[in-house]
């Protein structure tokens, strides 16, 4: 089902100042969409329209979709999603599986309609809370979650002066990669790719995301998303990583790797290579992505000489008293990662995706 459900379909029945209206997603609209999401500069890739399919069709959450335009044209959107999680409850997030969301407008006004009407449907819904996981802040007086960061830096235009911009520790690293001869290689499927990210996550205690997923990424998105996969001297796949494009941006999203890959330094050689590859071709900012402060992914960008810059994660909340802490890090979750480690590989790919569309 879409945000016509809920969201009035008639133009003219949500009016504002002047002749501005937010309505819900409608067939056609996707084209309309995305043209407005790569001009806005607020807008990220996960405000990209093919975010709605995925979510819905893989993973069941039923998606609301909102628009506010004029007699002009689109002057706004909000992705959000509907997550009804056995684990965390019901809420209106914007949006789940994403780092980056929220409401991007060309205007305060076009923003701030979007927001009310966010703010409504939480309430038609009964749903606990709305998040939205903005960039930056954007409503002082709503609670919010500091607990994540994200990295970004200039990539410049000489892929020599990038190395060399790399603190020397890291840059050390990298050359050992490519001493022990680590090569990349842009992989057509996501194969390898699952495979490694599968191993990872289960050492880490968390389940994988199911493999129909990411080759849904690379379906939808199709030139904007890729798989970069490292092989050691011997050929064999050693650590992989799979970006989004967007704009003149790098993001690289999701990553996996064996046991050997520290020894190789073969996580340093990816990114490495990943950046080398995107610099070639005229990228101009690699997002290394959200982490949690106080753990080992915050300390290895920081390593890399990249800067912590909070998300601004903002909450209205409606039957609860607190913002949720749905994370590794609260120690509510601690026993049962620890449970999950211990648990055979074939019955966490049993279980896997059907624990995980419940996280978002």
């Amino acid at each position: 089902m879409n945000a016509l459900a809920t969201m009035p379909a008639d133009p003219d029945a949500r009016a504002g100042a002047g002749d501005l209206r937010v309505r819900g997603f409608a067939s056609g609209d996707q084209e309309r969409w995305d043209r407005f999401v790569l001009q806005c500069p607020q807008a990220t890739f996960f405000h990209r329209a093919g975010w709605r399919d995925i979510i819905e069709n893989v993973f069941r959450h039923r998606c609301h979709y909102l628009l506010a335009e004029d007699a002009h044209g689109l002057r706004g959107v909000l992705p959000l999603a509907e997550v009804k999680s056995r684990l965390f409850g019901h809420s209106l997030v914007s949006l789940p599986f994403c780092v980056y969301g929220g409401a991007v407008a060309f205007d305060g006004e076009a923003e701030a309609a979007l927001t009310a009407a966010a703010v409504e449907l939480g309430q038609s819904l009964h749903v606990a809370h709305l998040e939205l996981r903005n960039r930056e802040p954007q409503h002082a007086d709503w609670p919010r979650e500091d607990l994540y960061v994200t990295f970004r830096k200039p990539i410049l235009a000489d892929a020599d002066a990038n190395l060399l911009a790399i603190p020397r520790k890291q840059r050390a690293m990298v050359r050992k990669g490519i001493g022990r001869n680590l090569r990349g290689e842009v992989d057509p499927s996501a194969d390898r790719f699952f495979a490694l990210y599968a191993d990872n996550v289960h050492r880490h205690g968390t389940p994988a995301l199911p493999k129909r997923y990411f080759e849904r990424l690379l379906e939808t998105f199709g030139e904007a998303c890729d798989v970069l996969t490292v092989t050691d001297a011997q050929g064999r796949a050693v650590s992989s990583v799979l970006s989004f494009y967007f704009r003149d941006e790098v993001l690289p999203y999701y990553a996996g790797d064996t046991e050997q890959a520290r020894e190789l330094a073969a996580n340093d050689f990816k990114y490495w290579d990943l950046m080398r590859r995107a610099c070639e071709r005229g990228i101009r900012v690699f997002d290394y992505g959200r982490s949690k402060r106080g753990t080992g992914s915050f300390d290895f960008k920081k390593n890399w000489g990249f800067e912590p810059v909070p998300l601004a994660y903002e909450y209205r909340l409606y039957t609860r008293d607190t913002v949720p802490r749905n994370n590794p890090l609260n120690p509510k979750y601690r026993a049962l990662i620890a449970l999950w480690r211990r648990l055979p590989r074939p019955l966490v790919n049993a279980l896997g995706p059907m624990i995980v569309r419940n996280l978002g």
